[in-house]
């Protein structure tokens, strides 16, 4: 059984490959007549509208489950759930708090489980990114992408897959918000990135300049402490400059206008954070094809 709890659960061919299904005119309907199962313990617009649509395109039907119809541990315990639904579908998504509950989804190992977010990392999320890089430049080979922000979750992921593919991945966060070693080793097993104190360092001759929201969800209490501490830290149009001449934005969204980008980037030219946005369907549309079909049947 494969999950994928994170991107380096693929290996650098397999993440291509899911990559190359993700542009299939015509996508294997490796779901057809199987549901899948979306818990979610945190709301999300895109990842319940890309991961349902994905589910649909290949011929499956999708259920969304919120936290209190389950009770991941409240009422059931994560095992008690995970097994229950396995009896009805044919693989199981889950958008959490703590990554160790979908480390313990994916111990029950009866069908395959997908991290739709967790603290530790954002997949699913990278998997869009690197789609869109690829779509946009042809090749990711050599490429540089330039995460200016929050070490977090996403750019955790991104830095990963970016090494999986071959690119340069580079970071500029501020003190106390840099990654943690345990993180720089996990990156390091797939490459080594670039990690600068000040963003026109991290920018300068960037593919792509990448952008998170400086205070997530849950982080709400320290919105002003994060402003302060992350200013500087803003992509505007001089800092886009600083980029390759055909250096694009992106962004996971939702973005916190004016404060770590400005609105002459996010709707500029070189702004792709809509089909970025697009690009989350099709790359799980890609991620299910492989996981739901190709994996289990070279199991």
């Amino acid at each position: 059984m494969r999950h994928f709890l994170e991107i380096d659960d693929l290996a650098a061919a397999e993440l291509a490959r899911v990559l190359d299904l993700a542009s299939v005119p015509e996508p294997p309907r490796v779901l057809a007549g199987k549901g899948m199962a979306l818990m979610f313990e945190k709301p999300s617009a895109r990842t319940r509208n890309s991961m349902e649509m994905a589910v649909v395109q290949l011929g499956g039907h999708p259920v969304y489950i919120q936290e209190d119809e389950v009770g991941l541990d409240s009422r059931e315990s994560v095992e008690d759930v995970t097994n229950a639904m396995a009896g009805f579908h044919s693989a199981i998504g889950a958008r959490v708090f703590e990554h160790s509950v979908v480390e313990r989804m994916a111990a029950v190992d009866r069908v395959p489980v997908v991290n739709l977010l967790s603290d530790h990392g954002h997949p699913m999320q990278a998997l869009a990114d690197l789609l869109t890089m690829r779509r946009e430049f042809g090749t990711l080979e050599g490429r540089t992408v330039a995460y200016v922000g929050d070490a977090n979750n996403v750019a955790r992921s991104l830095a990963i897959g970016a090494a999986l593919s071959g690119m340069q991945f580079r970071i500029a966060s501020p003190p106390g918000y840099t990654f943690s070693e345990a993180d720089l080793d996990r990156i390091r097993a797939s490459g080594e990135p670039q990690v600068f104190d000040r963003p026109e360092e991290a920018v300068a001759g960037a593919d792509a300049v990448y952008a998170d929201t400086w205070t997530s969800m849950g982080q709400e209490d320290e919105a002003e402490q994060r402003r302060r501490d992350f200013e500087g830290f803003q992509i505007d149009e001089r800092m886009m400059a600083l980029g390759s001449a055909g250096a694009i934005f992106l962004h996971c969204l939702p973005a916190h206008r004016g404060e770590e980008v400005v609105d002459g980037v996010l709707d500029g030219a070189r702004s792709r954070i809509w089909v970025q946005a697009a690009n989350r369907m099709h790359a799980a549309r890609g991620l299910l094809a492989w996981l739901v079909g190709e994996a289990q049947q070279n199991d």
